[in-house]
Protein backbone atom coordinates (compact mmCIF):
# COMPACT_ATOMS: atom_id res chain seq x y z
CA UNK A 1 0.00 0.00 0.00
CA UNK A 2 1.29 3.12 -0.74
CA UNK A 3 0.24 6.14 1.11
CA UNK A 4 0.11 10.08 0.31
CA UNK A 5 0.25 12.41 3.72
CA UNK A 6 -0.67 15.55 4.33
CA UNK A 7 0.33 17.86 7.19
CA UNK A 8 -1.25 21.53 7.41
CA UNK A 9 -2.13 21.79 10.97
CA UNK A 10 -0.61 24.78 11.87
CA UNK A 11 2.45 26.59 10.70
CA UNK A 12 4.48 24.22 8.83
CA UNK A 13 3.37 22.07 5.04
CA UNK A 14 4.28 18.47 5.27
CA UNK A 15 3.89 16.08 2.18
CA UNK A 16 5.07 12.77 2.36
CA UNK A 17 4.70 9.50 0.46
CA UNK A 18 4.75 6.42 2.68
CA UNK A 19 5.23 2.50 0.72
CA UNK A 20 4.19 -0.71 3.28
CA UNK A 21 7.13 -2.39 1.57
CA UNK A 22 9.66 -0.14 0.98
CA UNK A 23 9.13 2.38 3.72
CA UNK A 24 9.27 5.89 3.61
CA UNK A 25 9.82 7.02 -0.37
CA UNK A 26 9.74 10.71 0.26
CA UNK A 27 9.03 14.10 1.88
CA UNK A 28 9.51 17.33 1.87
CA UNK A 29 8.42 20.09 4.83
CA UNK A 30 7.90 24.07 4.18
CA UNK A 31 8.18 26.22 6.75
CA UNK A 32 6.25 28.70 7.41
CA UNK A 33 8.56 30.63 10.54
CA UNK A 34 9.88 33.65 8.72
CA UNK A 35 6.57 34.87 7.41
CA UNK A 36 5.28 35.01 11.14
CA UNK A 37 8.87 35.93 12.85
CA UNK A 38 7.77 39.52 13.13
CA UNK A 39 4.46 38.71 14.98
CA UNK A 40 6.10 36.85 17.70
CA UNK A 41 4.01 33.74 16.86
CA UNK A 42 1.86 32.00 14.15
CA UNK A 43 -1.40 34.16 12.74
CA UNK A 44 -3.97 31.45 11.28
CA UNK A 45 -4.84 33.39 8.17
CA UNK A 46 -1.67 33.97 7.00
CA UNK A 47 -0.65 30.39 7.83
CA UNK A 48 -3.69 29.16 5.80
CA UNK A 49 -3.00 31.31 2.80
CA UNK A 50 0.82 30.04 2.63
CA UNK A 51 -0.38 26.24 3.27
CA UNK A 52 -2.45 26.73 0.02
CA UNK A 53 0.16 28.28 -1.71
CA UNK A 54 2.75 25.55 -0.82
CA UNK A 55 1.03 22.03 -0.87
CA UNK A 56 0.34 20.95 -4.26
CA UNK A 57 3.97 22.20 -5.85
CA UNK A 58 4.93 19.93 -2.58
CA UNK A 59 2.82 17.15 -3.47
CA UNK A 60 3.82 17.43 -7.11
CA UNK A 61 7.85 17.48 -6.22
CA UNK A 62 7.35 14.44 -3.29
CA UNK A 63 6.11 12.38 -6.45
CA UNK A 64 8.47 13.62 -8.45
CA UNK A 65 11.35 12.65 -6.31
CA UNK A 66 9.50 9.12 -5.90
CA UNK A 67 8.97 8.36 -9.18
CA UNK A 68 5.09 8.18 -8.48
CA UNK A 69 1.88 8.56 -10.76
CA UNK A 70 -1.39 8.78 -9.30
CA UNK A 71 -2.83 5.38 -10.31
CA UNK A 72 0.21 4.11 -8.03
CA UNK A 73 -1.50 5.91 -4.48
CA UNK A 74 -3.55 3.47 -3.10
CA UNK A 75 -4.37 6.02 0.00
CA UNK A 76 -4.20 9.89 0.90
CA UNK A 77 -4.34 10.82 4.62
CA UNK A 78 -4.50 14.18 6.13
CA UNK A 79 -4.25 16.33 9.54
CA UNK A 80 -7.52 16.33 10.36
CA UNK A 81 -7.10 18.05 13.93
CA UNK A 82 -6.64 19.24 16.72
CA UNK A 83 -4.70 22.56 15.27
CA UNK A 84 -5.89 25.89 13.54
CA UNK A 85 -9.08 25.38 11.67
CA UNK A 86 -8.61 27.46 8.87
CA UNK A 87 -5.03 25.58 8.23
CA UNK A 88 -6.65 22.10 8.75
CA UNK A 89 -9.19 22.65 6.13
CA UNK A 90 -6.90 23.84 3.38
CA UNK A 91 -5.02 19.72 3.85
CA UNK A 92 -8.36 18.13 4.45
CA UNK A 93 -9.92 20.05 1.33
CA UNK A 94 -6.84 19.00 -0.98
CA UNK A 95 -6.89 15.66 1.02
CA UNK A 96 -10.24 14.62 -0.19
CA UNK A 97 -10.21 16.17 -3.34
CA UNK A 98 -7.40 14.44 -4.57
CA UNK A 99 -8.52 11.09 -3.07
CA UNK A 100 -12.19 11.42 -5.09
CA UNK A 101 -10.29 12.31 -8.26
CA UNK A 102 -8.10 9.63 -8.07
CA UNK A 103 -10.25 6.94 -6.98
CA UNK A 104 -9.15 5.94 -3.55
CA UNK A 105 -9.67 6.53 -0.14
CA UNK A 106 -9.22 9.19 2.51
CA UNK A 107 -8.90 8.76 6.14
CA UNK A 108 -8.24 11.86 8.79
CA UNK A 109 -5.51 11.53 11.24
CA UNK A 110 -5.32 12.95 14.41
CA UNK A 111 -2.15 15.07 14.61
CA UNK A 112 -1.00 14.01 17.83
CA UNK A 113 -1.27 10.22 17.28
CA UNK A 114 1.17 11.00 13.90
CA UNK A 115 3.59 12.10 16.46
CA UNK A 116 2.81 9.26 18.97
CA UNK A 117 3.55 7.08 15.71
CA UNK A 118 6.72 8.78 14.37
CA UNK A 119 9.19 6.87 16.08
CA UNK A 120 7.96 3.80 14.41
CA UNK A 121 9.40 5.32 10.92
CA UNK A 122 13.20 4.38 12.34
CA UNK A 123 15.08 1.19 11.66
CA UNK A 124 14.59 -0.09 15.19
CA UNK A 125 10.79 1.36 16.10
CA UNK A 126 8.93 0.51 19.88
CA UNK A 127 6.49 -2.07 19.77
CA UNK A 128 2.97 -1.80 21.04
CA UNK A 129 2.01 -1.32 24.39
CA UNK A 130 4.25 1.49 25.54
CA UNK A 131 4.18 4.66 27.62
CA UNK A 132 4.42 8.16 25.56
CA UNK A 133 5.21 11.61 26.30
CA UNK A 134 4.00 14.14 23.77
CA UNK A 135 5.20 17.34 23.87
CA UNK A 136 5.23 20.38 21.25
CA UNK A 137 3.95 24.20 21.22
CA UNK A 138 0.29 22.90 22.30
CA UNK A 139 0.11 19.91 24.17
CA UNK A 140 2.10 17.85 26.81
CA UNK A 141 0.86 14.71 27.42
CA UNK A 142 1.99 10.97 28.54
CA UNK A 143 -0.10 8.51 27.43
CA UNK A 144 -0.40 4.68 28.29
CA UNK A 145 -0.72 3.20 24.77
CA UNK A 146 -1.92 -0.33 24.29
CA UNK A 147 -1.87 -0.61 20.52
CA UNK A 148 -3.25 1.94 17.66
CA UNK A 149 -5.85 3.75 18.73
CA UNK A 150 -5.69 2.48 22.43
CA UNK A 151 -4.49 5.52 24.21
CA UNK A 152 -5.52 5.93 28.21
CA UNK A 153 -4.53 9.82 29.12
CA UNK A 154 -2.22 9.78 32.00
CA UNK A 155 -1.73 13.07 32.75
CA UNK A 156 -1.64 16.43 31.01
CA UNK A 157 -1.18 19.78 31.07
CA UNK A 158 -3.91 22.06 33.43
CA UNK A 159 -2.60 25.39 31.71
CA UNK A 160 0.27 26.26 29.50
CA UNK A 161 2.03 23.28 27.26
CA UNK A 162 5.65 23.31 27.64
CA UNK A 163 6.47 24.17 24.20
CA UNK A 164 4.51 27.14 24.66
CA UNK A 165 6.11 27.98 27.87
CA UNK A 166 9.38 28.19 25.68
CA UNK A 167 8.18 30.75 23.16
CA UNK A 168 7.15 33.05 25.73
CA UNK A 169 10.36 32.65 27.73
CA UNK A 170 11.95 33.33 24.19
CA UNK A 171 9.80 35.94 23.74
CA UNK A 172 10.49 37.73 27.06
CA UNK A 173 14.29 37.68 26.58
CA UNK A 174 14.10 38.72 23.43
CA UNK A 175 15.10 35.81 21.31
CA UNK A 176 12.61 35.60 18.80
CA UNK A 177 10.25 32.89 17.54
CA UNK A 178 10.13 29.69 17.78
CA UNK A 179 10.82 29.67 21.43
CA UNK A 180 12.65 26.18 21.45
CA UNK A 181 15.17 26.29 19.50
CA UNK A 182 16.28 29.61 20.73
CA UNK A 183 16.17 28.78 24.40
CA UNK A 184 18.40 26.00 23.47
CA UNK A 185 21.11 28.25 21.76
CA UNK A 186 20.82 30.78 24.30
CA UNK A 187 21.21 27.93 26.94
CA UNK A 188 24.83 26.76 25.35
CA UNK A 189 26.34 29.41 27.32
CA UNK A 190 24.22 29.70 30.44
CA UNK A 191 24.70 28.19 33.81
CA UNK A 192 21.78 25.97 34.47
CA UNK A 193 22.13 26.35 38.89
CA UNK A 194 22.44 30.34 38.46
CA UNK A 195 18.77 30.94 39.05
CA UNK A 196 16.57 28.23 41.61
CA UNK A 197 13.06 28.43 39.60
CA UNK A 198 10.85 25.86 40.71
CA UNK A 199 9.75 22.46 39.40
CA UNK A 200 5.80 22.77 39.46
CA UNK A 201 3.23 20.15 40.47
CA UNK A 202 6.60 17.93 41.66
CA UNK A 203 7.48 19.21 45.05
CA UNK A 204 4.48 18.45 47.08
CA UNK A 205 6.01 15.03 47.58
CA UNK A 206 9.34 16.40 49.09
CA UNK A 207 7.37 19.19 50.88
CA UNK A 208 3.66 17.49 52.08
CA UNK A 209 4.54 13.83 51.30
CA UNK A 210 1.46 13.74 48.68
CA UNK A 211 2.17 12.79 45.23
CA UNK A 212 0.71 15.57 42.73
CA UNK A 213 -0.19 13.18 40.29
CA UNK A 214 1.19 13.30 36.56
CA UNK A 215 -0.69 16.45 35.11
CA UNK A 216 1.61 19.15 34.31
CA UNK A 217 1.98 23.47 34.64
CA UNK A 218 4.12 25.73 33.18
CA UNK A 219 2.47 29.14 34.41
CA UNK A 220 4.57 29.36 37.36
CA UNK A 221 8.13 28.69 35.91
CA UNK A 222 7.13 31.35 33.29
CA UNK A 223 5.67 33.78 36.47
CA UNK A 224 9.20 32.96 38.13
CA UNK A 225 11.27 34.00 34.83
CA UNK A 226 9.25 36.91 34.78
CA UNK A 227 9.74 37.71 38.02
CA UNK A 228 13.75 36.85 37.39
CA UNK A 229 13.95 39.51 34.45
CA UNK A 230 12.28 42.61 36.21
CA UNK A 231 14.35 45.27 35.79
CA UNK A 232 17.09 43.78 34.80
CA UNK A 233 19.32 44.49 31.80
CA UNK A 234 19.00 41.74 29.25
CA UNK A 235 22.54 40.82 29.03
CA UNK A 236 23.67 38.17 26.84
CA UNK A 237 25.13 36.48 30.22
CA UNK A 238 22.48 37.42 31.95
CA UNK A 239 20.09 35.84 28.89
CA UNK A 240 22.29 33.24 28.86
CA UNK A 241 21.82 31.90 32.39
CA UNK A 242 17.77 32.79 32.60
CA UNK A 243 17.54 30.03 29.35
CA UNK A 244 19.98 27.60 30.50
CA UNK A 245 17.75 28.02 34.29
CA UNK A 246 14.67 27.85 32.03
CA UNK A 247 15.28 24.81 30.27
CA UNK A 248 17.21 23.16 33.26
CA UNK A 249 14.00 23.39 35.40
CA UNK A 250 11.58 22.63 32.67
CA UNK A 251 13.50 18.95 31.48
CA UNK A 252 13.41 17.97 35.42
CA UNK A 253 9.98 18.28 35.65
CA UNK A 254 9.32 15.97 32.22
CA UNK A 255 11.49 13.90 33.08
CA UNK A 256 10.26 13.08 37.16
CA UNK A 257 6.61 12.76 35.39
CA UNK A 258 8.19 10.33 32.95
CA UNK A 259 9.57 8.53 35.77
CA UNK A 260 6.20 8.52 37.62
CA UNK A 261 4.13 7.23 34.61
CA UNK A 262 6.44 4.66 34.20
CA UNK A 263 6.42 3.16 37.68
CA UNK A 264 2.32 3.60 37.17
CA UNK A 265 2.22 1.38 33.97
CA UNK A 266 4.90 -0.79 34.78
CA UNK A 267 6.22 -0.19 31.21
CA UNK A 268 9.82 -0.82 30.02
CA UNK A 269 9.29 1.55 27.10
CA UNK A 270 9.03 4.96 26.41
CA UNK A 271 8.23 6.79 23.47
CA UNK A 272 8.78 10.56 23.11
CA UNK A 273 7.92 12.93 20.25
CA UNK A 274 6.78 16.14 19.77
CA UNK A 275 8.25 19.46 18.89
CA UNK A 276 10.23 19.51 22.27
CA UNK A 277 11.73 16.06 21.38
CA UNK A 278 14.35 17.85 19.79
CA UNK A 279 15.39 19.25 22.80
CA UNK A 280 19.10 17.74 22.84
CA UNK A 281 18.52 18.50 27.22
CA UNK A 282 15.38 16.75 27.51
CA UNK A 283 17.23 13.62 25.38
CA UNK A 284 20.38 13.19 27.08
CA UNK A 285 18.38 13.49 30.49
CA UNK A 286 15.49 10.65 29.58
CA UNK A 287 18.58 8.58 28.23
CA UNK A 288 20.01 8.74 31.77
CA UNK A 289 16.36 8.10 32.83
CA UNK A 290 16.29 5.00 30.65
CA UNK A 291 19.88 3.98 32.49
CA UNK A 292 18.51 4.32 35.60
CA UNK A 293 15.20 2.36 35.46
CA UNK A 294 16.56 -0.38 32.49
CA UNK A 295 14.00 0.82 30.22
CA UNK A 296 14.50 1.50 26.37
CA UNK A 297 13.00 4.79 25.09
CA UNK A 298 12.31 6.16 21.53
CA UNK A 299 12.78 9.36 19.95
CA UNK A 300 11.97 10.21 16.43
CA UNK A 301 15.06 11.45 14.34
CA UNK A 302 14.71 15.36 14.95
CA UNK A 303 13.81 16.33 11.51
CA UNK A 304 10.40 14.31 12.04
CA UNK A 305 10.43 15.34 15.86
CA UNK A 306 8.35 18.72 14.76
CA UNK A 307 5.38 18.84 12.46
CA UNK A 308 5.99 16.35 8.87
CA UNK A 309 4.26 14.70 6.24
CA UNK A 310 5.64 11.24 7.40
CA UNK A 311 4.23 10.72 10.20
CA UNK A 312 0.66 11.33 8.90
CA UNK A 313 1.32 9.23 5.38
CA UNK A 314 2.42 6.27 8.40
CA UNK A 315 -0.68 6.37 10.38
CA UNK A 316 -2.87 6.40 7.60
CA UNK A 317 -1.10 3.25 6.52
CA UNK A 318 -2.14 1.88 9.33
CA UNK A 319 -5.41 3.11 9.31
CA UNK A 320 -6.28 2.81 5.81
CA UNK A 321 -5.28 -1.08 5.85
CA UNK A 322 -7.34 -1.93 9.14
CA UNK A 323 -10.49 -0.29 6.40
CA UNK A 324 -10.98 2.96 8.08
CA UNK A 325 -11.53 5.89 5.87
CA UNK A 326 -13.67 8.89 5.54
CA UNK A 327 -17.36 9.56 3.58
CA UNK A 328 -17.38 12.07 0.88
CA UNK A 329 -17.84 15.16 3.67
CA UNK A 330 -14.67 16.19 5.15
CA UNK A 331 -14.12 19.00 8.13
CA UNK A 332 -11.51 19.90 10.39
CA UNK A 333 -11.20 19.44 14.55
CA UNK A 334 -9.64 22.44 15.95
CA UNK A 335 -10.13 20.65 19.30
CA UNK A 336 -9.82 16.80 19.41
CA UNK A 337 -8.48 14.83 22.41
CA UNK A 338 -6.33 11.48 21.47
CA UNK A 339 -8.78 9.43 23.82
CA UNK A 340 -11.52 10.04 21.77
CA UNK A 341 -9.87 7.97 19.04
CA UNK A 342 -11.39 4.34 18.56
CA UNK A 343 -8.81 1.55 18.60
CA UNK A 344 -8.51 -0.42 15.04
CA UNK A 345 -9.85 -3.74 14.58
Amino acid sequence: MRVLGIETSCDDTGVALYDSGAGLLAHRLFSQTALHLDYGGVVPELASRDHIRKALPLIRAVMQEADTRPDQIHGIAYTGGPGLAGALLVGAALGRSLAYAWKVPAVAIHHMEGHLLSPMLEPDPPAFPFTALLVSGGHSLLADVQALGRYSILGESVDDAVGEAFDKTAKLLGLGYPGGPAIARAARNGDPKKFKFPRPMTERLKTQGAHPGLNFSFSGLKTAVVTAVQNQALTPPFIADIAASFEEAAVDVLAIKCEWALERTGSKQLVVAGGVSANLKLRERLKRLSDKLGIRVYFPRPEFSTDNGAMIAYAGYLRLAAGQQEPLAFGARARWGIEELGAVK
